[in-house]
This record gives structure tokens, sequence and C-alpha cells, in this order.
């Protein structure tokens, strides 16, 4: 007996048992089977339930569509398992074999060593874990398992060995999966052995094995129905030759044969290519209708005459470069439209960018406007104020400054005249966005180094206007273009790709503190040639302390943490006393109070101070072009992007700069490729692309908490070329611009986005 029956919300499909080769329950003579779409409960999936469900939602799978989106990490060639005897050393090689015996040894200075010996008949296999405590109770004699890793000659040319093998317990009651085992030792012929293997992370519990993944997922795949929703344009599919949505699931969970094995590690394969496509595809539509939703809403029409041009040239201070004019003309091309302007400034440290903001902010103001302008720390807003003060009070515009740690009457008095319309530009941290703050017509705003920001704290400050304001986020942390196609799509962008004349390349050296003695050396003969110096440390003093500073372990030992790291406190003593008795020493970090930072950057300023020991806390805002020297002590423990702002705070004037990346200890082979890189280049979008590729999407300057969506399949750093192909489709899809799309199938897009899409990639506001 073959058949259906349908119900509501449901279909269930009748099986014969013979056609199966399954045995129906007693007294059944069918089996009956939930025939699974996509938006299927992941309980309902045979083999699953209520409770491993549970388990499930911790990896965000909750329905088979999610299950499905589960996608190996890697696979394992298990085509053609090697005979023991036919191993050679130096190769990778898959063996399954019998566990014969194991057990736990220990070195000679303690440190625990996993010893499994594994046999075919009478040839064996010795495997090794070191730190393998963990699998001491993990293998049984008598079970079958496959093990995967590069063949060594073992200990003295005693035989041959696998160091640190991926491992998985085939059959033997030793995989620990109890009322998780679903099937028979013909099954494990099938999904197992004699093929390419998908090989998926564990979830939440060692019961939901890989191995437990792929009966699941094997499962669900039989039972879903022949035909799935598709949201891609079948026109679209035919140009770009993608493969059908199923037979991508089949594909990348169980391999056809013939599939090429470097391709399925390089997620390369038709299947990879036509599910990491949909995926980019959908988030790129959505940005798009995000941009075109935001150009519909009324903004203001800001009016550039003639007076406008004539108050922003008496506001600047020295010649603008070629990018400053080129940008400043986009920007105000955007502020003369209807629609709010949504900008995103991207320049180099040292650039301009921040002169570039103000002119635009004086477009605003000369039309009756106000501007807010947030930092995200105290020490770069009150640089900011500074900044702007010498450059627009001479002009007769009235600037303040508003921080949450200013004396409560004076923080009255700022926001009443904030209120009354007393004030055209307020630069402050995030105490702009409290309740009690309120513009009087507020017009423009400027977000400085917005990856620091929050997404609600961004769009808090947009909704304090009656009309939405224009908004320009600027950063100094180049954007590599596969992120500002994602985390910034819905953005316009501008770049400040040139330096002010007068800059001078910096020059960039590694050296041990072993050499220390020599760089102090030097600091002391700049000094005595009127220069100054910073030296950076990446701890204050080992305990707690601001977040953003401190990224190290919190214990303090004199002049060094429990971790080693050298800390600022200790170090600014030694180098006072001891180093440089003969020299003027500064200390600035995030635990000071702002009387105190201010007091100390205008010592610094007026070289009254000639060696500044510092935290971080100078990576972005600080500008002092008498300053030439910057010594990075534990260099290795900074990431590429905060060196190459660290770098940026000198080189600011006409003097030759000179960055002293000083390393502590041993270093990883990651740490000296950063290194080696700073050394090389000073190209700042160059250095971003190596920091993503190093760090990955997820960590890029706290990308999760700005806004960067979760991407399930694709990888914007390996997928670029296919990031930017679904860009121009998704582009010309919203535009209707595609003869090939018709009306309906661009319905089905926009459903398919909202039905399956949404939810998952809830996207940015601004920025």
């Amino acid at each position: 007996m073959r058949g259906e029956i349908t119900g509501e919300n449901t279909r269930w499909k009748i099986l014969c048992p013979a056609a199966t080769g399954k045995r129906a329950p007693p007294g059944r003579s069918s089996i009956i089977l939930l025939v699974l779409d996509l938006h299927t409960e992941v309980k309902y999936v045979k083999g699953v339930g209520p409770r491993v469900a549970e388990w499930l939602e911790q990896k965000n799978i909750s329905t088979v569509e999610d299950l499905l989106y589960y996608l190996p990490f890697r696979y394992e060639d298990r085509l053609n398992p090697r005979g023991i005897g036919e191993l050679r050393a130096g190769e990778m090689a898959t063996v399954i074999a019998e566990v014969r015996n194991s057990a736990i040894f220990r070195t000679r200075n303690g440190m625990p060593i996993f010893e499994l010996v594994a046999g075919q008949g009478r040839s064996t296999l010795k495997c090794i874990w070191f730190h393998g405590e963990y699998l001491r109770d993990r293998f049984k004699p008598g079970q079958l398992v496959a093990l995967y890793g590069k063949v060594e000659e073992g200990w003295k040319g005693r035989g041959l060995q696998i160091n640190q093998p991926q491992f998985e317990v085939l059959d033997g009651g030793g995989g620990g999966e109890g009322e998780l085992d679903l099937e028979s030792a013909k099954d494990i012929e099938s999904l197992e052995v004699g093929r390419i293997v998908p090989i998926y992370e564990s979830a939440a519990n060692t019961k939901l094995t890989s191995r437990w993944f792929r009966r699941i997922i094997h499962g669900a795949l039989e039972n879903l129905g022949p035909q799935i929703a598709d949201g891609i344009p079948p026109a679209l599919c035919r140009r770009l030759g993608l493969l059908d949505r199923r037979a991508a699931f089949e594909h990348v969970h169980f391999p056809p044969e013939g599939e090429a094995f470097a391709a399925l590690q390089n997620f390369a394969t038709p299947a990879h290519r036509r599910l990491i496509f949909e995926e980019l595809f959908f988030l790129e539509v959505g940005l798009e209708l995000k941009r075109r939703k935001m150009r519909s809403r009324p903004g203001i029409s800001f009016a550039l005459t003639e007076n406008v041009r004539e108050a922003i040239k008496k506001t600047l201070p020295f010649k603008p470069t070629a990018a400053q004019k080129r940008v400043l003309g986009e920007i105000a091309q955007d502020m003369q439209q209807p629609s709010p302007m949504r900008r995103l400034l991207q320049g180099d440290v040292g650039s301009g960018k921040t002169i570039v903001a103000l002119q635009a902010a004086v477009i605003a103001m000369e039309n009756g406007y106000q501007a807010a302008f947030m930092a995200p720390t105290e020490i770069l807003a009150i640089q900011h104020y500074l900044s702007a003060r010498r450059t627009l009070e001479d002009a007769g515009y009235r600037v303040v400054l508003l921080t949450g740690s200013m004396d409560d009457a004076l923080k009255r008095s700022v926001r009443r005249h904030v209120a009354q319309g007393n004030v055209h530009l307020v630069i402050g941290t995030h105490a702009l966005i409290q309740e009690k703050v309120e513009f009087h017509k507020l017009g423009f705003v400027i977000v400085d180094e917005q990856h620091r920001f929050g997404v609600m704290q961004r769009f808090k400050l947009m909704k304090k206007g009656d009309t939405e304001p224009d908004t320009l986020v600027m950063t100094a942390t180049p954007i590599p273009r596969t992120l500002a196609l994602t985390l910034y799509g819905d953005l316009d962008t501008s770049v400040l790709d040139e330096l002010p004349p007068g800059r001078t390349p910096i020059t960039t050296r590694k050296i041990s503190d072993k050499r220390a003695n020599e760089v102090w050396d030097f600091v002391r003969k700049q000094a005595r040639l009127g220069r100054q110096a910073y030296v950076v440390y990446p701890v204050i003093e080992g305990a707690p302390a601001e977040q953003q500073e401190m990224e190290f372990a919190n214990e303090p030992v004199g002049a060094r943490s429990k971790t080693g790291l050298k800390a600022a406190l200790h170090m600014y003593d030694e180098l006072r006393k001891k180093v440089f008795p003969d020299l003027r020493v500064g200390l600035l970090h995030g635990r000071l109070s702002p009387e105190e930072k201010e007091e100390t950057m205008r010592r610094f300023k007026a070289a009254e101070i000639d060696v500044l020991v510092a935290t971080t806390v100078i990576e972005v805002g600080v500008d002092v072009p008498n300053a030439t020297v910057m010594v990075v002590e534990h260099a290795e423990h900074f990431g590429l992007s905060q060196l190459h702002q660290l770098r940026g705070r000198i080189g600011r004037g006409a003097a030759k700069s000179y960055c002293v990346l000083m390393t502590g200890g041993k270093v990883s082979q990651e740490g000296e490729r950063r290194l080696n890189e700073m050394v090389r280049t000073q190209d700042g979008f160059e250095i971003a692309e190596l920091d993503l590729e190093l760090r990955g999407p997820g960590e890029f300057f706290g990308t999760r908490q700005a806004g960067m969506p979760g991407l399930r399949v694709a990888n914007l750093l390996r997928d670029r070329k296919l990031l930017e192909l679904a860009k121009v489709e998704a582009a010309k899809l919203v535009a209707e611009t595609d003869p090939e799309v018709s009306l309906e199938d661009r319905k089905r897009v926009m459903a398919h986005l909202k039905n399956h899409w949404q939810r998952r990639y809830g996207l940015v506001e601004v920025g």
C-alpha cells in the first residue's frame, strides 16, 4: 500500500514496508510518516522530539529549513578508507578500524596524553591526543571507529601514528547516543563509509554528534515534499546556472558520486554556490528596499546658496585636498535633496574627515537648523569640541559640549540653551540621546567612530528632530568593501583617499623588548630635538578597567599583570623615575576624570609633556603634530586595525615620524603576520582586509554589536565575488530593470524575503 492523507496543515505518507526495507510496528501493515515542508517544526522530524528540539534551539534550529541550513563545516573522504598496512608517513588518510585499547599517560611536566590503539586484523595504528583527558571514557574495545588525519612516524621510528586525529565512533554502543541511535548497521554502511561524509559541529549535548546530524538530516530530506519554495526567479536561476534549491540541499549534505573533494572543502560546489548566492541575494534585496524606503521619507532640502558657500570657505583653516572637495560635494548634493541623507564617510587616519563634517554642519546651520555631533568617548568628544570651537566660533556659531560626567547644573544649562535654539552645534557622548535632551530645530547629525555605538543609540539621536535629519556617519577604521556591502549596504559611501599635503610617511619597526634600552635612547634623542612621544600599554594596571581598554586578564603583579603584560600605571612610574628622570612624563587612561584627561592632553599639546604613557584611550581623535614617536609595548596583543589607529596618532606634522612595535615573549604565527603587515604597509584599507581575514566578519571591530547580520552559509571574505553579483542582481530586481523577471516572480521574491529571511536578517536602520 502506498499513498498520502492530507489534513489541515499536514500531510501523511503511507508506505508499504516491503517497498522500504523497514519493519512496520507490531499490529500494523504499513508505515505512516509525516510529510515535511520547510516550515515544519523540527520537533516533528523523525528522531528529534520536544526534548532534543530544545537542544537544537540553542543552535537557532527551530524548523526543517533551519536544519537544512545547518551545513557541514568540512567533509571526510571515506570513499576509499585505507588499510593500516597501506599507510605511508606524510599522507592524509581515513582509516576505519576496531578499538583495541586506550590509556592515559603523562609527560615529565605532567601533560596528559591519551593514546588509542586501533586495529585491522593483525595490523595496528596508534593515535595520540595531547591534553586528552576528556577522552578517557570515550572509547570501548570492539567499537568501530573512523579516524582521519596526517600519518606520521612513531616515536623513535616505532611504527606509524596519527596525532590529534578527527574521529567518529561508528558502532559498538560507545557513541553515547542511547535513545538517539536511529539506524541499523546497514544504514551505517550507507551514510558512514564508502562515500564522502559530511562532518557537522556537535550541538549543545554530546548526544547530538556529527553522526546523529547525518541521520536526522538524511531522514528529513527523505520525508521532505518533492517541491519546496524557491524565492529566486527561475529566469535568474537559468541565467546564472544555479542549481535547483532542493537538489542544492541534498548535494551539500550528501555529495553525489563524482563531486570534487577539493571543491567541497572550499565550499565551491554548485550546491554551495547556489545556497551562498541565495543568502546574499535576499540580504541585498532587503538592503536595497531599505535604501529606497529611506529615500521615500520626507526630509529637509537644504539650500546651497552663495552665502552658504562663503560661510563654508570662512571655516577652512587650510586649503582642502581634492578628495575633501569631492566628498563635500557629494554630501552637499545629498543635503539638497528632499529625502533624508544617509551617508558613510570613510577616511584613513589624518585624512581630514572632521573638517569635512563641520563644513557639512555649516550648510545646515546656515539654513537655520541645529547640528549634533556624537562621539563614543569623552576624550574624543572633548577633542572634537575644541577643534569645532577653533574652526567655527570666530564665524559666529555657538558650540557647546554635553557629556555624562559634567556637573548637573552645567548640564541643565546646556540642555536649556539647546532646547531654546541658542546653540548651533552640540558635541557630546551618549548624553546626547538622553530623554531630557531636546533640540529646537535639529537638522544634521554626525556620528563619529560609529562602530562603537549600538544600533538603537544612533537611531535615538536621529529621532530628536521634528523632521528626520540628514545623518553622516564617520569612521577612521577603513571598512573592507565586503563588509560595506552588507553592514552598510543601505548607506551611500564617500571615501577620503588622500592625505593633506605635508604629511610624511611613518617608519615602522618591529623589535623585541629585550632591546628596550635602545628604544628608550631613541625616544630621549627625539625629545632633545624638541619632539614628543607616546608609549602605549594594553592594560591600565591589570585590575578591572573600562572594557574598551581592557582586553586581557585582571590581576596586577609589579610592573606586569599575572599574564605577563606590562601595565600603564606601573610602567609610568618606572619610566618617570628610572628611564626618563630627565624628561617630563605624563599619564593618560580611561579611569581618569574628564578634567584630568583634558588637562593632560592640554599639557601634551602645549609641549609641557615629553613622553605620554597611555592605554588605547588615545586610539582615535588625538591630534598633536609635534608627536613623532609611537612606541607600542606588547604589540602582538593588539589587533591590526587598533595598531593602525595608534600609528595614526603620529606623522601629523612635517617632521619624520617613527612607530616602534615592541614584542614581549613568544609571538604566535598570527601575531608575527600582523606585525609584519604593519611594517610592510600604511594602507588602511589593505590592513582592514587582512584584519577581516584574520578575525572574521563577526569580530571585525565588534560588528555583531553594530548590526552585522549573522550569515548561515556565506562567508564575506571567501564569497566576495558572489556578494558583488548578488548586489547587482538585487538592485536590478528592485528597480524592475531586469526584463527577464516577471511581475509575478518579483512578488514571489518579496513574499519569500518576508516569510523566510526577515526574521533572521532584521537589517540596521543606519550604519
